[in-house]
């Protein structure tokens, strides 16, 4: 009798361990670099995610910032101990590229795994930035903006000025702000990324040969053409007057806005939630100033941000989870969500839609002016973004130069001929090593 007991018991534990083994979770690691409160609604989309359904779950892990991400899934899959996605920023799309073997195009994902993938629902100037020539997909958007305008409503109003819509307006605004009491005109962060890459899409101009290295790996930069010299001239002589002040590489010079110091601000939209929290006046957005001397009419910018890569090397199920997430990711509910949350732009237009029938842009005015930029006009080879190797570091270059303008000890004509030759260095070198 005990034998029979025993031999109950043992089954019954079988059966509970053969159903857990049935049951079991399948994961799916996703490298981010989403921190602060933009990695909590990361969290937040993932758990909601795996609340859905019970087959897959997603781990989110914060891998520091895009340099550091990209670089760690770069090492990892070398060692074959890589995430199944990744997110990288729109400057690495050309080295991750060049990774060949390694990447699993999110197209081909999709198809692969029998979900259904409407292409043709997504913003074209989010989409186009990360396709083939063939017009294949090769990583999902995600988190995609623009550099705006943000101002301080309060502080022009008392200075009795509108929101400037040239350059020449920006500087006759600043000096009747400074005339007000305002410590600064304006400043921008992402220097490169605003100054000289969105400056020259805005304005229709080249940013390097081969359209902006879409058609061709023999690329050449253009940055050194007299439009981006003699802005860049101009913001210095203004910064003797205070009309400009220079606040660091990136997201720096935020609080130099949110603080009052600056009535406007030149970055991102995707700092909205930022300024939203941090500013106590009002504040609204506009669409980038245009030089009249470069151009007599507004282009389009181009998107900043980051999309999700899929890496390979792992079990053919797991990509079964992978796509279910990414059409998750990018379904209508999560992506105006997102938007609304973050002042990154909605992925497609059902998003964008969705957020409108919502009163999203009606209780927030001038929170769609992210989206009428980018989809102003139909993009050009010079509008369509860029597409160079070993663009991470060239920025760096590119940032190393215009610190040496706002400085004084180079002139902005010296400095933007010598990040051009840098720059152009750099492009050969990853020429010779992807032929």
């Amino acid at each position: 009798m005990r034998f029979v007991k025993s031999l109950f018991s043992f089954s019954s534990a079988l059966i509970i361990f053969c159903g857990g083994i049935a049951q079991a979770v399948t994961e799916v690691q996703w490298w981010h670099a989403m921190g602060g409160v933009n990695g909590e609604r990361v969290d937040k989309i993932s758990s909601d995610f795996n609340a859905s359904q019970s087959q897959y779950k997603v781990v989110p892990v914060y891998k520091g910032n895009y340099t550091e991400t990209m670089t760690a899934a770069i090492a990892a899959y070398r060692a074959k101990s890589q995430p199944h996605i990744v997110q990288v920023f729109e400057v690495g799309t050309a080295t991750m590229m060049a990774a060949k073997g390694a990447v699993y195009p999110v197209e081909q994902v999709m198809k692969d795994s029998g979900e259904k993938f409407d292409k043709s629902d997504f913003l074209p100037a989010v989409i186009s930035y990360y396709q083939t020539p063939e017009g294949e997909l090769l990583s999902m958007p995600f988190n995609s903006s623009t550099p705006v305008l943000w101002y301080n409503a309060d502080a022009l109003k008392k200075a009795g000025v509108g929101v400037p819509i040239t350059w020449a307006e920006m500087k006759s605004a600043s000096e009747k702000l400074l005339a007000s009491g305002m410590d600064c005109g304006f400043s921008f962060g992402w220097q490169s990324w605003v100054m000289v890459e969105n400056y020259s899409a805005w304005h229709d101009l080249e940013i390097g040969t081969q359209e902006n290295g879409f058609a061709g790996l023999d690329t050449k930069f253009s940055i050194n053409n007299k439009n981006v010299k003699r802005i860049l001239g101009q913001i210095s002589d203004w910064s003797k007057k205070g009309i400009f002040k220079y606040g660091g590489r990136r997201g720096d010079s935020l609080s130099m806005f949110t603080n009052g110091e600056c009535a406007m601000w030149m970055n991102s939209s995707a700092y909205y939630g930022s300024i939203k929290k941090q500013a106590k006046f009002n504040y609204a957005q506009s669409m980038l100033p245009l030089d009249t001397e470069a151009s007599s009419s507004r282009q389009n910018s181009i998107i900043g941000g980051a999309t999700l890569w899929v890496l390979k090397g792992h079990k053919s199920d797991d990509y079964k989870g992978v796509a279910k997430f990414m059409n998750y990711l990018s379904s209508p509910a999560v992506q105006a969500w997102w938007h609304q949350e973050t002042g990154y732009v909605p992925i497609t237009k059902s998003a964008y839609e969705l957020s409108k029938s919502q009163g999203f842009y009606q209780s927030n005015p001038g929170t769609d002016t992210a989206i009428k930029q980018l989809n102003l006009n139909q993009p050009t080879p010079n509008s369509r973004g860029l597409r160079f190797g070993n663009f991470v570091q060239v920025r760096d270059i590119i940032n190393e130069e215009m610190e040496a303008i706002w400085n004084g000890s180079k002139s902005s004509s010296n400095a933007m001929d010598a990040a051009a030759k840098r720059g152009d260095a750099l492009l050969r070198k990853f020429e010779r090593a992807n032929k």
